[in-house]
């Protein structure tokens, strides 16, 4: 492998979020050290069952991931979490074959890279797999969402008749954060750093304010909530995806 030496490569979005799943100990730790002083933030799991237990807690933008894990196959928990999971996926193994290969890419893998690899490919790489999944992420002006309507062009959203949402700042905010990421589980401090700039502090509960208030605004029936989900101890989920409007 390349040393964490390398030439540098112009560094990552501060906010560009890795998580590693590997059970090989020396490869975990020169990847926390690499891609850490090339200014992301990365996390690392030895097994599936951490892996699950981390995107539980907090967003991550790229998953590394190992195929030979000691609690399961990397292809099988591959399927598996594109149910719930649509971040991009990034495969490191030892299995070189081209039917590996092929494999991992069908069972929803956004790119595969053998071992040993040179960690400023790797670099590139994590940055060309970011970039495509945040250009698909990236809204249309406009979007449908259960009847309303959300224009991003002009700041705006507009009830089932049409007629303009009353939403502060913070409240369109928390919307398009949830727009911008739907189906997937939003912690608080998540939600705080997009609406506020800043990470919540201790048993801050601002933002549980803030998300009962834009319910009250855009939910059929805001006393059971069906757009906005609660999920208990880690945040909250856009439960439908928005279609262009």
């Amino acid at each position: 492998m390349d040393s964490v030496a390398s030439t540098a490569l112009p560094a990552a979005p501060p906010d560009l979020r890795v998580l590693i799943v590997d059970d090989d100990p020396g490869v975990r730790a020169l990847l926390l050290r690499y891609l850490g002083s090339r200014a992301m933030q990365v996390q690392a799991a030895d097994s599936i069952s951490t892996m699950r237990w981390l995107l539980e807690q907090q967003p991550f933008d790229v998953l590394l991931l190992d195929l030979g894990l000691p609690d399961g196959d990397g292809l099988d928990v591959l399927r598996e979490l594109r149910q719930r999971w649509q971040g991009p996926v990034l495969i490191l193994s030892g299995r070189g074959e081209a039917a590996e290969h092929v494999l991992g890419l069908e069972s929803g893998a956004d790119d595969f890279i053998d071992k040993p690899f040179d960690l400023r490919e790797l670099h590139a790489r994590i940055h060309a797999v970011a970039r495509r999944a945040q250009a698909m992420r990236t809204p249309p002006e406009r979007v449908a969402l259960d009847g309303l309507l959300v224009d991003t062009g002009r700041r705006a959203a507009f009830d089932r008749n049409g007629q303009p949402l009353a939403l502060t700042s913070g409240e369109y905010e928390l919307l398009l954060t949830f727009v911008r990421q739907p189906q997937q589980t939003l912690s608080r401090d998540r939600l705080m750093d997009a609406t506020r700039g800043r990470p919540s502090a201790p048993f801050d509960r601002a933002i549980d304010v803030q998300v009962a208030r834009l319910r009250q605004k855009i939910e059929r029936d805001p006393a059971r909530p069906t757009l906005i989900q609660s999920v208990r101890g880690a945040g909250y989920r856009l439960a439908e995806r928005p279609e262009p409007a």
